[in-house]
C-alpha cells in the first residue's frame, strides 16, 4: 500500500512539473506573439506617418511650383524681366502648425490630430555663383570665373587653390576633345555642391562655401537683385566689398530692371550679361515637415522656363527629432 501511495505521489508531482512546463511555454509563446505584433503595429505606424509626410511635402513642392509659375506669368502681363527678393515667393514660411492651413468645417476638430508643423522656403538658386560655368564645353577652365570663385574662396577662408582644384576636377569630369584621359578613368560627373567630394574636395571646404556656391545642370548668370555682396564681388571684376554692399542698399529701393541699371552704379565698371544677370530659372525649394517626434526634410532644385516648372532634382531626410 505505501508502495502504491509513493508511486501514486510521484505520478502527481511529475504531472505538476508537466503542467508547469507547458504552461511556461504557452507564457512564452504567447509574450513573443503579443511582442510580434506590437512591433508590426510601431512598424506599420511609422510607415504610415512616414507616408502621410511625404504626401504633405509634396503638397508643398507643388504649391511652390505654383507660386513660381505665377509669379513668372504676372511678370511677364507687367512686361518685367526681373526677379527679386520683394516678390512673394522670396517670403519663407515661418513654422506653423499644419491645421491652420487646413479648411476644417465647425464639426471637425483640428485640435484631435497629431501636432504637425511645417516650414520652408524658396531660394534662388542663381544668387548663388554657379560652379558649372568654371569650364567650357571643351573642359577648359575660363580663367575669369576661375578668379571670381578664388575671390568667394577667400572671403570664405577656404584654400588659396580651392578654385584651380575645382576647376581641374569638373574639367576632368567633364572630359572634352582635348582631353586624353580615358572615360574609365575620369572621375563621375558631380550633380550637386556635395558630390564635389567625388573630385576630392573636403567637406570643411564645401562647408565654407556651401552658403555662396551652387552646383547647377547648366551655366547660369548671378543675379543681381538677389545675391548677396560676397557673391557680387566675385560675379562683378573691379569692384570692392563696399561697392558690393551699395548695389544690395540701391536693389532694396528699387530692383534692378537691366545690365544697365547696374552698371549705373558702379562707376565705368563694364558687367557682362553671361557673368550678371537681373532674372532667374533656377530655384531651390526647401521644405520641412515636423509630426510629433519625427522630422521629415526635402530639397528641391526647380527650373522654371515660360508657364513650365519643372523639379530638377529632388532628396529627402528623415530623422528624429531632439528632445527639448
Amino acid at each position: 500500500m505505501k508502495r502504491q501511495q509513493r508511486f501514486g505521489l510521484k505520478q502527481h508531482g511529475a504531472a505538476l512539473l508537466l503542467a508547469m512546463v507547458i504552461v511556461a511555454l504557452i507564457t512564452t509563446v504567447a509574450s513573443g506573439m503579443v511582442w510580434l505584433q506590437t512591433r508590426a503595429v510601431q512598424v506599420e505606424a511609422a510607415e504610415r506617418a512616414r507616408a502621410q509626410a511625404a504626401w504633405i511635402l509634396s503638397g508643398a513642392l507643388d504649391w511652390a511650383r505654383l507660386i513660381l509659375k505665377e509669379d513668372g506669368r504676372e511678370a511677364r502681363q507687367r512686361g518685367q524681366q526681373r526677379d527679386s527678393l520683394d516678390e512673394p515667393w522670396a517670403t519663407p514660411l515661418a513654422e506653423a502648425r499644419l491645421s491652420t492651413f487646413l479648411a476644417a468645417d465647425k464639426d471637425n476638430n483640428t485640435d484631435s490630430g497629431p501636432e504637425a508643423f511645417i516650414s520652408g522656403a524658396i531660394v534662388d538658386a542663381q544668387s548663388r555663383f554657379n560652379l558649372r560655368g568654371l569650364v567650357d564645353p571643351a573642359g577648359k577652365h575660363l580663367p575669369l570665373q576661375v578668379a571670381a570663385l578664388q575671390r568667394l574662396a577667400d572671403l570664405a577662408g577656404a584654400p588659396g587653390d580651392t578654385a584651380e582644384r575645382i576647376a581641374d576636377g569638373l574639367a576632368r569630369a567633364q572630359g572634352g576633345s582635348a582631353d586624353e584621359t580615358a572615360p574609365a578613368s575620369r572621375p563621375l560627373r558631380p550633380g550637386q555642391l556635395s558630390d564635389l567630394a567625388w573630385l576630392g574636395i573636403d567637406a570643411a571646404t564645401l562647408a565654407r562655401l556651401e552658403p555662396w556656391v551652387e552646383l547647377l545642370p547648366l551655366p547660369t548668370p548671378v543675379n543681381a537683385n538677389t545675391a548677396p555682396r560676397e557673391v557680387l564681388l566675385a560675379a562683378i571684376d573691379g569692384i570692392d566689398l563696399g561697392t558690393a554692399e551699395r548695389l544690395v542698399l540701391v536693389r532694396q529701393r528699387k530692383p534692378f530692371e537691366s545690365l544697365a541699371d547696374i552698371e549705373a552704379q558702379l562707376a565705368g565698371v563694364k558687367v557682362e550679361g553671361s557673368r550678371i544677370g537681373v532674372s532667374s530659372s533656377w530655384f531651390l525649394v526647401s521644405g520641412r515637415l515636423r509630426l510629433e517626434e519625427r522630422v521629415l526634410e526635402e530639397r528641391s532644385l526647380l527650373q522654371r522656363d515660360g508657364d513650365r516648372v519643372t523639379v530638377r532634382r529632388r532628396e529627402r531626410h528623415s530623422f528624429t527629432a531632439a528632445a527639448p
